[in-house]
């Protein structure tokens, strides 16, 4: 199967996936103490969106207030002089729920974040200094969340059936290529989530991480089976074209704009801790969130699964050296929960097709849009 026929196939349902709006129809607030900041934001975003900026979060509730609440977004700095980001967050939240909240923060704890993002009911977090493409994306992702939710019909009904099918094709096909990978993205997927709902995560935060476990190796597809499948210790061309699936996964995925972020974390899923990954060379909290759960999902499901060069490793041993590898390879608190979670990791193992439908974000998607009809 080439690129461009998992390519043309992608760019023919962007249509069906991505609904249609007048993007000038979506008032989008935004609030930062930092006059350089909001300029920034507005020249990004003025030309395509309505935007409204302040400096004051006071103003900023009152004029969502006085609109009543008919605002898409709001964007905000967690660092204000008159409340913090989250405190305006949580009155929004309150009295208008359906409006998307974006928060700007440059505390990288993810303790903090993770507790700010389930206090406020957080749409996503932003890491300042952030690159302005990252939140056009996170924009653009948020304004199409709002069009889901505010459409009750039948329409999203079948939307949501439509791309869960769409995912689990795709994440069937790559899984069929190799005989030695048979249901591997299916486990990288749940012991994804099984780290991931420890942070308490909302639930389109879920979906997101799900989807990318799903695709994570999309790009593969792309790659020689004789390079796939070879049982030998592979060359530094060999292991170079390999390597390639990461980008060539993220540019399959952005021919979505719904997947962009996830996009991102595809690419960044082989990026280590130290800094030593591929193919950016990030390092720490430079690294995605959900592509540094991915990278412990993956390389133990890599351990414990036979390769044409090796039998699979215990579920012990494989626990320990994830364990071995925290703060080098592996986010270190994250190699925490997983080892917390270890027993519930090894029943998966075991039985993956009895914990999809526990752990499974999409599929509860998709049996409410089929139970709706």
């Amino acid at each position: 199967m080439s690129i461009s026929y998992i390519e043309q196939n992608l760019a023919n349902l962007e249509s069906i996936l991505i609904p249609s709006f007048e993007d000038k129809s979506h008032i989008i607030t935004v609030v930062s103490a930092d006059k350089a900041e909001l300029q920034n934001i507005k020249n990004l975003l003025g030309e395509k969106y309505t935007l409204v900026t302040t400096s004051s979060t006071k103003e900023a509730l009152d004029f969502i207030n006085k609109k009543s609440g008919a605002i898409t977004v709001v964007i905000s700095d967690y660092n204000m002089p008159d409340m913090p980001g989250t405190s305006m967050f949580k009155e929004i939240e309150q009295k208008y729920p359906d409006v998307i909240k974006i928060l700007l923060s440059d505390n990288t704890d993810l303790d903090t974040l993770i507790d700010a993002i389930n206090e406020c009911h957080l749409f996503q977090y932003v890491l300042k200094p952030f690159e302005n493409e990252q939140l056009k994306m996170v924009v653009q992702g948020a304004i199409e969340q709002y069009e889901l939710t505010s459409s009750k019909g039948q329409l999203l009904q079948d939307l949501t059936e439509l791309f869960y099918k769409t995912i689990k094709s795709i994440a069937h096909v790559l899984d069929a290529k190799d005989k030695y990978t048979h249901g591997h993205s299916l486990r990288v997927t749940l012991y994804s989530l099984v780290i991931a709902k420890q942070l308490n995560l909302p639930d389109k935060m879920l979906e997101e991480i799900e989807t990318t476990g799903l695709l994570h190796d999309i790009g593969k597809i792309a790659i020689p089976e004789e390079i796939l499948h070879k049982p030998e210790k592979l060359d530094n061309q060999e292991y170079n074209i390999i390597k390639d699936h990461t980008t060539i996964g993220e540019k399959l995925v952005n021919k979505i704009d719904r997947l962009k972020i996830v996009g991102v974390c595809l690419r960044a899923h082989h990026e280590r801790y130290d800094g030593k990954g591929y193919p950016k060379g990030l390092k720490g909290e430079e690294i995605p969130l959900y592509a540094r759960i991915i990278a412990i999902a993956d390389t133990y499901d890599a351990m414990t699964s036979d390769r044409p060069y090796r039998e699979a490793l215990s579920h012990k041993t494989a626990v320990q050296e994830i364990e071995k590898c925290a703060g080098a390879q592996f986010d270190p608190k994250l190699v925490k929960i997983f080892i917390e979670q270890e027993r519930e990791i090894e029943r998966i193992k075991n039985n993956s097709e009895k914990y999809y439908t526990q752990y499974s974000y999409l599929d509860k998607l998709f049996k409410n849009a089929v139970t709706k009809k």
